[in-house]
């Protein structure tokens, strides 16, 4: 039987830890921290990591749609979404995420570019 990224991983208490080091990084980050400015961390958190989950085959499940919604009056340009990809990318890595895992799951990130960049 073939295992999910999500499974093989350690589930929502791996990718929640995951979330967490991303988070760390995105705030402290010149590009892309101010857009974190003024929001509920820990209901962004939550979000983030079903977000995560979902895109590493896990049970939660988030559409296009609500993405699109929630980032619909941000100014995200293709430096951000750039920057988000790199610290991903990076984050991943520490928690010793493969490499193929890794081009996995930030494809599923480059998939949704369209509604996130230029959607306000």
């Amino acid at each position: 039987m073939e295992t999910n990224l999500f499974d093989k991983y350690g589930g929502f208490s791996t990718v929640s830890k995951i979330v967490m080091r991303l988070y760390d990084k995105l705030l402290d980050d010149d590009d892309v921290g101010p857009f974190f400015d003024d929001v509920d961390m820990p209901k962004l958190i939550d979000h983030q990591t079903k977000f995560v989950a979902t895109l590493m085959g896990g049970p939660a499940s988030f559409s296009d749609t609500h993405i699109e919604r929630a980032h619909r009056n941000l100014d995200i340009e293709p430096l951000h979404f750039d920057r988000l990809k790199a610290l991903v990318d990076e984050t991943l890595r520490e928690f010793d995420v493969e490499d193929e895992d890794i081009e996995a799951v930030l494809a599923e990130f480059e998939a949704r570019r369209d509604i996130l960049v230029g959607a306000s």
